[in-house]
């Protein structure tokens, strides 16, 4: 096996290892600190930054609070209904959609256009969901990330280009995340951080039940503005 061979070898092993690992675990908790970069029509290059945190239950419980510096957006789903709220506007959205969290995201994607980027990494199979569109793949050796030591991998789509970087050791989850998309102008990424992972035992318990504000008022999913990372004001236009 020759050199290049053997990097595509082992960067898909490493990528395999972890998605084995992360589909073993039933409930994992972590926080998430994430950089959207926007380019503007005068090609200045912007990042927006938000922390967010996450509990899963699989194969079909998710709740995550995500705090920007334009809107403090809460999601929860119990396998049957997913609930969205914008907690600056009090409003929330409901909607139907049983099944998994595979499913979850595939629907927030395609019939809600809501792009939620590193969402892959919940998926119950990481490594068959991405290896279809994934035209080459480097093992690029070790990184550091908050001090953890990684396996930095790095890989292409016909679309976009990513790197990850993945925890050494037992415990192999993603530490890092970044997508490039590469036919944008500026080449604008977006990066997560993963921080405080936990699994099993150590997450603290949800019901992954929402609980209505007092004071917040229901909408149509289509009315329930700035939920996303990009505020409806730095649209194209």
């Amino acid at each position: 096996m020759n050199a290049a061979h053997a990097d595509e070898a082992q960067a898909k092993a490493l990528l395999k290892a972890m998605s084995d690992y992360l589909a073993s675990q039933k409930v994992i908790s972590f926080a998430m600190d994430s950089t959207l970069e926007i380019v503007t029509k005068d090609k200045e290059k912007l990042g927006l930054a938000s922390s967010s945190t996450l509990t899963l239950q699989r194969p079909e419980k998710i709740h995550v609070i995500r705090t920007g510096g334009f809107s403090t957006v809460e999601l929860v789903f119990d396998g049957k209904t997913v609930t969205i709220l914008n907690k600056d506007g009090k409003l929330f959205a409901q909607a139907e959609v049983p099944g998994t969290i595979d499913n979850l995201v595939d629907t927030l994607r395609d019939k809600f256009h809501k792009p939620a980027p590193a969402a892959d990494l919940l998926m119950e199979n990481v490594y068959d969901h991405m290896m279809p569109i994934i035209v080459s793949v480097k093992d690029l050796g070790s990184g550091v990330i908050h001090g953890i030591e990684c396996d930095h991998l790095a890989f292409r789509t016909k679309e976009a280009d990513f790197q990850i970087w993945i925890a050494q050791g037992a415990r192999p989850y993603p530490c890092r995340y970044t997508i490039t998309n590469s036919k944008a102008q500026g080449s604008p990424q977006y990066t997560v951080d993963v921080t405080n992972w936990k699994t099993g035992t150590e997450v603290a318990a949800d019901d992954f039940i929402f609980k209505a504000p007092v004071d917040a008022k229901q909408v149509k999913p289509a009315e329930l503005q700035d939920t996303d990372e990009l505020p409806a004001f730095f649209g194209v236009k």
